[in-house]
């Protein structure tokens, strides 16, 4: 069974796209019968429309035709915002502005989560859809049974997304009209050119993995710009090795790099989700992680995307069936080690992937875990080699695609990507090696053992297994340049990277948490998420209502709303490098304590035990803490606020020399200080 080649990051031309169900002129929409109208959309729908849904499309309809009337422009009608898997119930180009009109069929109350939700369709076409970039978009929910405020105020940000205005339905036409007379422009839109812009969103990893379990292409999801097109390589080279391997019978293992929020993920995600439903079993790929956050988060979050779509058009199913279905798709690496353990056959997968590879446990940790948890004294096999004999059971062909981050590794016993390279030369020769070629940079710590490959006949390098984009950071792809400048005391190289983000990224420091705290919730609109880091070796923040040693719940941190005092919208629990790696916000607070400290132009690492700071001495746990901090200062895809605290003189364990000299390393590479106007 030979792997599907066709480019899954392919764009498609904007002729042969409509993203609105509905579309066309004002003057044409009033004139058309609403039945017609309704016809339309049903025809587009790709699911049984509802007698609710229909009823809930001719009110929507009713109000339309009577607050455009005499207007100018064009009316979409379901515009998809694909990142989101959503749709816009109206979109309205008229004069020099876009309007983004979401309807509450009933409601007689604005609700928050529906001014979010209209408030966010706004900042996606903002940020993503190419023919908005320039352009003043105004949001309004309209709640039919709603009384309109006696007074609208427009409300308009530094990029021309206005604040969300609320309607009833009697109210809409004035908004608009205000909204009309209150924005300026040198000339009007054109609708047909807008409409036939590219949308290039670049979505979270949950968004993703919530679209691409739904079916729908990742092309609909994923940027089309130079870091999609590193993206679409990199995804096109992973499918011609599994063809290569199953055309010749052999077993290939191939190891993608990439800077942090490039994508790794998404291609990883990618491919499991193309083949999870193949009905040749022996297609079937499986995404395994040994994060533990990160598949915990990724599964919630799918079992309730899909219970909700399912509950959406009508079906009774519980949450529980949904869960185990996600199972098969997303697995912790350990429990799919465990279950080879059980059954010494092949499993089902030939193509497994493995996310975060560099994080597997070395051979002492994974022997000592087989003598303490499974009974198993005298495991001789680290967590790679073993993983690679589970696939190597296969008697024909397998494949196995190692994501790997570069400076990502964050806890004793992670072996690092050498272990990896290692089994394959001492026990699995026959296994051919596809290598990105940057895996010979300093932060994958394996250039030794690549030197001696380069001469093996079982290995070859490829630069198309590199992701050099990120794209988590959509506003300034250069972060983690700028975030590796400054953990290497390249003081220069970081004052350059961040003065690249013209900003369009906002950085800032501070030294009063409050302040921080303020900021990020002054920055972040709509939905967007934001939450409060910090190291787990910072023990010291206590005094700041900070305390790591109080474990959060990733899943409800990260998909839980405002009203969740446990959520990461509070600022009162701080996740750890170990709850946050891989996933990412919009926004974050990064607090940092002295356990990192910046003094005679390099860093100083330190460990707190019982009531005082001891030096770490270990390289290799300086490492740890480093990266860390790079996991910390590269979640954020909109902005940061660094806080470092002043430190108390009278506190042995918080002298103000803990902090100071990182708070002016950081300022004098140019990060703004924020102070009260901010």
């Amino acid at each position: 069974m030979i792997f599907d080649t066709r480019d899954p990051f392919a764009d498609t031309p904007a002729a042969d796209v409509s993203r609105a169900w509905y579309h066309a002129s004002v003057a044409r929409f009033l004139c058309c019968p609403h039945n017609e109208v309704i016809g339309g959309l049903t025809s587009k729908s790709d699911f049984a429309v509802l007698t609710t849904q229909r009823d809930a499309w001719l009110a929507q309809l009713a109000i339309l035709s009577k607050s455009l009337a005499g207007l100018s422009g064009h009316l979409f009608l379901e515009f998809n915002i694909p990142r989101m898997g959503r749709r816009i119930d109206a979109v309205l180009i008229s004069g020099p502005v876009v309007f983004a009109i979401e309807f509450k069929v009933g409601e007689a109350s604005f609700d928050r989560a529906a001014i979010e939700q209209v408030w966010d369709y706004a900042l996606d076409l903002k940020n993503f859809h190419e023919g908005s970039h320039t352009l003043p978009l105004v949001p309004i929910l309209v709640a039919t049974e709603a009384q309109s405020p006696s007074a609208v105020q427009l409300q308009v940000d530094n990029d021309g997304v206005c604040r969300p205005l609320i309607v009833g339905a009697d109210g809409l036409r004035l908004t608009i009209d205000g909204a009309l007379r209150s924005i300026t422009a040198d000339k009007n839109i054109d609708a047909q050119h807008w409409a036939q812009t590219s949308y290039r969103p670049t979505p979270t990893i949950i968004e993703a993995a919530r679209a691409l379990y739904a079916n729908h292409s990742v092309d609909a999801i994923a940027r089309h710009d130079a870091g999609a097109i590193n993206l679409r390589v990199t995804s096109s080279r992973i499918d011609e090795i599994v063809n290569e391997a199953v055309a010749t019978r052999q077993k290939i293992i191939c190891f993608v790099t990439g800077v942090p929020g490039a994508g790794k993920t998404l291609v990883g995600l990618n491919v499991a989700t193309r083949h999870r439903r193949e009905i040749d079993a022996t297609t079937h790929a499986v995404f395994l992680s040994g994060n533990g956050p990160l598949v915990a988060v990724l599964r919630e979050a799918l079992t309730r995307d899909e219970l909700m779509r399912r509950k959406e058009k009508g079906e009774q199913v519980r949450k529980g069936v949904i869960g185990e279905s996600v199972k098969t798709f997303i697995q912790n690496v350990h429990h799919f080690r465990d279950e080879a353990l059980v059954d010494t056959g092949p499993p089902i997968e030939h193509v497994v992937i493995f996310d975060e590879a560099q994080r597997a446990w070395n051979l002492r940790k994974t022997s000592d875990f087989m003598r303490r948890k499974k009974k198993r004294p005298g495991f001789e096999h680290s967590e790679p080699e073993f993983l690679i004999s589970c696939l190597d059971r296969h008697d024909d062909w397998a494949v196995i695609v190692c994501l790997v981050g570069g400076g990502q590794e964050i806890n004793t016993g992670e072996a690092g990507i050498g272990a990896w390279l290692d089994a394959v030369q001492s026990k699995f020769k026959h296994w051919r090696m596809c290598i990105s070629d940057r895996l010979t940079d300093s932060e994958y710590s394996a250039a030794g053992l690549l030197d001696e490959l380069k001469s093996a006949n079982n290995a070859r390098f490829d630069d198309s297994l590199h992701l050099s984009v990120s794209m988590r950071s959509f506003r300034a792809e250069n972060v983690s340049a700028f975030v590796k400048a400054v953990l290497d005391c390249e003081g220069d190289a970081a004052r350059h990277s961040l003065a690249s983000f013209g900003g369009r990224y906002p950085i800032v420091l501070t030294r009063n948490l409050t302040h921080a705290k303020q900021w990020i919730r002054a920055h972040a609109r709509g939905s967007e998420r934001f939450g409060l880091m910090a190291s787990s070796k910072a023990q010291r923040l206590k005094p700041h209502a900070i305390d790591v040693r109080v474990d959060i719940d990733p899943v409800t941190w990260f998909l839980n709303d405002r009203d969740d005092t446990r959520s990461s919208y509070y600022l009162e629990d701080a996740a750890t490098e170990f709850d946050v790696q891989g996933l990412e916000l919009d926004w974050t607070c990064v607090t940092w304590d002295g356990d990192l400290r910046y003094a005679t132009d390099r860093w100083h690492h330190h460990d707190f035990r019982g009531s005082r700071w001891v030096n770490i001495s270990s390289i290799e746990n300086q490492n740890y803490l480093r990266n860390a901090y790079r996991v910390l200062l590269t979640r954020a895809r909109q902005g940061m606020v660094i806080f470092v605290p002043q430190g108390d003189a009278s506190d042995p364990t918080r002298l103000p020399s803990f902090y100071d000299a990182t708070f002016n390393y950081l300022a004098n590479i140019g990060v703004p200080v924020l102070n009260e106007s901010h």
